[in-house]
């Protein structure tokens, strides 16, 4: 093989690429691990507020209803709250109050 020369040059190529590679490799990875500093700093801000808040908060008191011996009426729309309750609470029968007139007090004079 007489048309090889003698001297050939070896080029080695660095597997790191050029310096301005490096650099632009190495301010990603720093900008990729600031924004996830930034990301767990506001998860815990939203963490503390939200116990915050549920420590301030009442626990709202269950209904007390008074025991009746009456069969509730099964009616499963009112139940669900999508129609009225059609069955109204009976009333007791109201009987007209007697007034002696000699109690009545006089009108006022003008």
């Amino acid at each position: 093989m007489a048309s090889e020369p003698k001297d050939q040059e070896v080029i080695y190529a660095s597997l790191a690429g050029t310096r301005a590679q490096s650099i632009q490799r190495l301010q990603i990875g720093l900008s990729g691990l600031a924004a996830m500093a930034l990301l767990v700093g506001l998860a815990t801000v939203i963490m503390d507020r939200a116990r915050q808040t549920d420590a301030g908060a009442v626990p709202e008191a269950a209904t007390t209803k008074a025991a009746s011996d009456a069969q509730p009426v099964n009616d499963p729309l009112a139940d669900a709250g999508v129609a009225p309750d059609v069955a109204a609470p009976q009333r007791q029968a109201q009987r007209p109050t007697v007034v002696d007139p000699s109690r009545i007090p006089p009108p006022p004079k003008q």
